[in-house]
């Protein structure tokens, strides 16, 4: 069973104990129940479920922020009057290797204006990308790398 599958079924545990169905009761016992499986899981040796939410709001937080960046940046490239763009597409090697990492990144990196995903490599260790502005395709490479890839691999492992 995961961790939040755990987590789950003792807030519902903590509901039929305590006797009152009401969302501020489950909040409570999600959250001590969190909490108690933070503390055992440490005690394993394992990954801690707690440190895996705050690196998977982390990586929220990122993506929101690349979200209102790149937003801008668009805007400002489409509304300039000299609009001199150099659209391309780029490999970016992959250092995540599971296909829940290459999906999430590759929607990431759509979902991101002024990127789209086009294509992975057959043996998944590089991604297509298309930038609408690919002048600077290492430096990009780099924000992508140091950014959502290496986030979701704090994330996911």
């Amino acid at each position: 069973m995961t961790a939040l599958g755990l987590n789950l079924l003792l807030a519902v545990l903590w509901i039929a104990v305590s006797g009152s169905a009401t969302f501020v009761n489950f909040l409570f016992g999600f959250l001590v129940s969190a909490l108690a499986i933070g503390l055992i899981r440490e005690q394993a040796e394992g990954v801690s479920y707690l440190r895996r939410v705050r690196f998977i709001l982390s990586l929220t937080i990122l993506f929101f922020k690349e979200l209102a960046l790149s937003a801008w940046k668009v805007a400002t490239l489409v509304l300039r009057r000299d609009m001199d763009l150099k659209p391309g597409i780029f490999a970016f090697p992959l250092t995540v290797d599971r296909d829940f990492e290459i999906t999430l990144l590759a929607n990431l990196i759509t979902l991101t204006p002024g990127t789209l995903s086009v294509d992975v490599s057959e043996d998944r260790r590089t991604l297509y990308v298309h930038a609408i502005d690919c002048s600077d395709p290492e430096g990009t490479k780099r924000d992508i790398a140091e950014g959502f890839e290496r986030k979701i691999m704090e994330a996911f492992r």
